[in-house]
This record gives structure tokens, C-alpha cells and sequence, in this order.
């Protein structure tokens, strides 16, 4: 394993940390590779229930690594554009995981890391880190994480976000849904453990099938949708999970899945 990226399974949960403290967890090649491959194999893992991403040491994540960047200048623009299909590559595989990936922030999360927020599902941040967008600083721009960002704050709070490079705090993050929850330092894991809490009283097929869900009913056109969520309910139902969740209901106690 890798010390740039570190993950450990506790029970059904598991835990991805960004390991490069001294260097504010900024991603480089290896962190690229490292959390594609992670995540390509904790979503094929049917023992996972869930997945939380943090950083170690001060921040979060402080954007790309600064030998990183500098070695970038020497690219050719073929070059370049294959280390930013790889950086997609590693943001979908975090997007298309079919299991719920909770962000946990804590100093700052800027660039690319502000990216990160906006992949995962569910966003917790202490009430004292900094968000930004801020590549336009540094005569660049927020090209790949633009598809995940737009999605999750819209066009406006992007316009005035990217074209600035400014950074924000956490209560805005939160007013343009980056973020969800906000809290103190000290109440951070205890946030974070209601979630899961949460998930875990979920079916797994459908905390999965709800997710993909999301992103075919975005991608549809209005007309397709109707069959295709037909479908999607009618298929869930009469799975076992579907009839036992459902069954629990009606006989009100606690769904198998659930215990």
C-alpha cells in the first residue's frame, strides 16, 4: 500500500485518507493513481457499506503538489492533456462508486480539493476551513473538476467562484450546497458517525440503485424518464431486499438489512 493514500475496512465501513501531511495532501501522479484504484475496488467490494475520504494532518486537501505543477511546465500539451484525463478518471471513479463516499473536511480544501467536495455525496466541514476554486490565481482554470462543481453549486455561484479564484468559508460552502453540514471541530467525527448511522439502516442495493439512479434521471431526457423510473421502482421492489424492507414495514419491525 501506498503512503500517499492510505485505506483501511473497519467492519463495513471504509476509510480513505489522503497521507501526504507535509505537503497538505496535494495530489500528485501517485495520489491520482492511488485514489482511482481505491475507489475501482472498494465499489466492487460487497462487504462495504460506506466510504468516508479525509485528509491527515492540518488540512483536507490543498490542490496539486507544487513539484507537481512545476514539472507540468515541461509537458507538451499532449502530455498535459493525459494527466488531466487521468485526474477525470480519478474524480469519476469517486462519483460513478455505487457506495456513499462522506467527505471529511477540516482546514481547507482548494483546488482540487474543493473538487473532492463536490464529488462526494456527502460533505461534513468544521466551521473553520476554507473552500476555493482558485486556480484562475494561478493563471490556470478548474477544467476537470467542472462537470462534478457545476453539478453540485450551479452556474451562478460557479461564475462568480471560478472567474474570482476567491476562497470562502464553510457557511458559504454550505449556502451553495458544496457542503451540507457544518459543525465544530470537536462534534466533526460525531456528525459524521449519525450518517453513517443513517446509511447503515439502508438497504445497500438500494443506497446503490438510488444513487445510479440520480445520474440516469439527470442524464434523461423528460420523456425517457417515465420508463425509465418505472422500471427502476419496479425492479427494486421485487428484489429480496425490495420485498424485505417493504415487508418490515407493514409488519413494523426492523428490516434484516438494517440490523
Amino acid at each position: 500500500m501506498t503512503t500517499a493514500v492510505s485505506c483501511t475496512i473497519d467492519g463495513t465501513i471504509a476509510h480513505v485518507r489522503l497521507a501526504r501531511p507535509d505537503v497538505r495532501n496535494a495530489f500528485n501522479d501517485e495520489v491520482i493513481r492511488e485514489v482511482h484504484r481505491i475507489f475501482t475496488e472498494l465499489d466492487a467490494d460487497e462487504h462495504v457499506r460506506a466510504i468516508i475520504l479525509s485528509g491527515e494532518g492540518k488540512v483536507f486537501c490543498g490542490g496539486a503538489d507544487v513539484q507537481w505543477m512545476r514539472a507540468s511546465l515541461e509537458l507538451t500539451r499532449e502530455q498535459n492533456v493525459g494527466d488531466a484525463m487521468a485526474m477525470s478518471e480519478m474524480f469519476r471513479a469517486i462519483d460513478r462508486c455505487g457506495k456513499p463516499v462522506i467527505a471529511r473536511i477540516h482546514g481547507a480544501a482548494l483546488g482540487g480539493g474543493a473538487g473532492l467536495a463536490a464529488v462526494c455525496d456527502i460533505v461534513v466541514s468544521t466551521d473553520d476551513a476554507i473552500f476555493g476554486f482558485t486556480e484562475t490565481k494561478l493563471g490556470i482554470i478548474p477544467a476537470v473538476i467542472s462537470p462534478f462543481v457545476l453539478a453540485k453549486i450551479g452556474a451562478t455561484h460557479a461564475r462568480a467562484l471560478f472567474l474570482t479564484g476567491e476562497r470562502f468559508t464553510a457557511y458559504r460552502a454550505k449556502e451553495i450546497g458544496l457542503v451540507h453540514e457544518v459543525v465544530p471541530a470537536a462534534a466533526l467525527d460525531a456528525a459524521i458517525i449519525r450518517i453513517l448511522g443513517e446509511i447503515k439502516s439502508a438497504g445497500p442495493n438500494a443506497v446503490r440503485a438510488a444513487k445510479q439512479l440520480i445520474t440516469d434521471v439527470l442524464a434523461a431526457e423528460y420523456d425517457a424518464s417515465k420508463p425509465l423510473t418505472a422500471n427502476r421502482i419496479a425492479t427494486q421492489r421485487t428484489t429480496p431486499e425490495g420485498q424485505e424492507g417493504l415487508r418490515a414495514f407493514l409488519e413494523r419491525r426492523t428490516a434484516e438489512f438494517a440490523k
